[in-house]
């Protein structure tokens, strides 16, 4: 699903379940998403962005993990928004690396390496993604949700943009 700017009012007078699927657009956590919906209307961005940082916070495992699954791996040919994040990373040997490295990582941690990608070049991706493998699990994770916070919070303000 592309995500269209569709402003804080129009997002706010959506109805629960139009909201709910532009916000799994954003976040495919469904509790994530019933969570910002229900606590319509906003009063500004800055409210908007706050209650999904909240909400995200509030998530268990499960719930990040069904948030992990809505996103492409690093470095493969990605459709809608991630297509646009990940417009950095160009390049056969580029790709192929960051494939090598995603499979270190997945085996490491038991899900996809995950990282705000925008305004990033595949390098500074492989790099990330190499300085992240030296994370132990605990702390690898706390990352993850702070990237997954990242790509929310981009993709929010996108989609209440005016």
């Amino acid at each position: 699903m592309t995500r269209e700017a569709i402003g804080l009012a129009g997002f706010n007078s959506l109805p629960a379940d139009a909201a709910e699927q532009a916000l799994l657009a954003c976040c495919s956590s469904p509790r994530w998403a019933r969570a910002i919906a229900a606590a319509r209307p906003y009063v500004n961005a800055v409210s908007l962005l706050d209650a999904a940082d909240a909400a995200l916070d509030a998530l268990d495992e499960a719930d990040i993990d069904a948030a992990l699954a809505g996103h492409p791996r690093i470095g493969e040919r990605a459709t809608g928004a991630a297509a646009h994040e990940q417009s950095g990373v160009s390049g056969d040997d580029v790709r192929a690396r960051l494939a090598e490295g995603n499979r270190a990582y997945e085996e490491k941690f038991g899900h996809i390496y995950l990282v705000c990608a925008a305004g990033r070049s595949g390098e500074e991706l492989l790099a990330v993604l190499r300085a992240r493998l030296d994370n132990d699990p605990t702390t690898e994770r706390r990352v993850m949700r702070d990237e997954l916070a990242k790509i929310n919070r981009l993709r929010l303000t996108q989609l209440v943009a005016s």
